[in-house]
């Protein structure tokens, strides 16, 4: 088979792009032509990606297509109108309500991503969600058949060494609080900052935040957060931004706690990554959180802030809590590695080739 891919973006560090390059390497792996098409390729990405327009010199009713479904993206319309059999992975759509007050351009992007993607459902073969909870949204829309295709993680990727710079300035013994994410107003970074907050001025002085994701496009909300931090007179609030990998492999190895307040997730890897570095996890129960967890970590129902501090407290301190929770969230890795994702993979392209 000829199996190609197109997706709006093919970003460094980006859960999605990397996806579609581990697509890639199984294909290819199993003999068959595989090309990833994409309308913007970042420079650490390039020569991984063809130019969008080229896949007509490709295109054919003898491939499968694979889209990348997002957000208003030419991407979309482009492969639309192609003879190509099309099976869609669905990474979910933020709702364009969560935008309204820091990026309005956004708001009609999400309103329009949705309404395109409901044109798909007679354009597409087989759509696939990489969660329950994303399937789900697509059989609402009227797709069939629909699957679930968790997202293919590349586990290798943060096995490297970890910048001996962050090590130096952030391994001291400070209690550290981590959330890794990209700055947007549905992760409610601000939520995470109140519950530091509470732990920094009433349970454990001797502590530090590091918030760590891209905030480009969102710099209104971002400043909201930095007023915020002013607001509270509080310290040691670190804002990375985007980090290369080596910095990101150092504040998760750094860091004592994961806490996420995010109230829409589609998948959310950061997740699985605290996961893997041996970091309790607090996470609040929203879209495809509890799925992701799989049954470890602290779920988080409700937010009482003040409780949620103290948790937080017991999972550093508390070393037969620390090690149950840890003990658990291993268990789900050991599952997870267990799962022979390339043949469930490629059970969903051939189901997409024979139509």
């Amino acid at each position: 088979m000829r199996v190609h891919q197109m997706l709006s973006a093919l970003s460094y560090g980006d859960a999605i792009g990397n996806e579609a390059l581990r697509i890639q390497t199984i294909l290819r792996s199993r003999g068959h032509q595989s090309e990833i098409f994409a309308e913007a390729v970042h420079p650490e990405m390039s020569g991984l990606a063809h130019k969008l327009w080229d896949y007509r010199t490709v295109s054919s009713t003898d491939n499968v297509l694979i889209l990348h479904f997002s957000i208003g993206a030419g991407v979309s319309t482009y492969a639309y109108h192609l003879p190509d059999p099309l099976l869609l992975i669905y990474h979910n759509i933020t709702p364009a309500h969560w935008f309204t007050e820091f990026h309005p351009h956004l708001v009609g992007l999400c309103h329009h991503g949705r309404r395109e993607l409901a044109a798909f459902r007679k354009r597409t073969r087989l759509a696939l969600g990489d969660s329950e909870f994303n399937r789900s949204e697509l059989e609402s829309m009227g797709f069939q058949p629909t699957g679930v295709l968790p997202l293919l993680l590349n586990r290798r990727q943060l096995e490297v060494p970890p910048n001996p710079v962050v090590r130096r300035m952030f391994d001291d013994g400070k209690t550290t609080l981590l959330f890794v994410g990209r700055t947007l107003p549905n992760k409610r970074i601000e939520d995470v900052i109140k519950v530091f907050c509470i732990y920094q001025r009433y349970i454990e002085p001797d502590s530090r935040l590091i918030l760590v994701g891209e905030s480009h496009g969102f710099e209104r909300y971002f400043d909201s957060l930095v007023r915020l931090v002013d607001d509270l007179a509080l310290e040691d609030v670190v804002f990375t931004g985007h980090v290369d990998t080596d910095d990101l492999v150092a504040y998760y190895q750094v860091a004592d706690v994961f806490l996420s307040m995010s109230e829409h997730e589609g998948f959310c890897v950061p997740l699985l990554e605290a996961f893997q570095f041996g970091l309790p996890v607090m996470a609040f129960d929203a879209g495809a959180v509890t799925e992701t967890l799989g049954g470890a970590g602290v779920l988080i129902q409700e937010k009482r802030l003040n409780e949620i501090a103290e948790m937080a407290y017991l999972l550093v301190h508390d070393e037969s809590l620390r090690e149950r929770v840890l003990a658990r969230q291993k268990q789900v890795l050991d599952r997870l590695a267990s799962r022979d994702e390339e043949k469930s993979f490629m059970s969903f392209v051939e189901q997409t080739f024979r139509g």
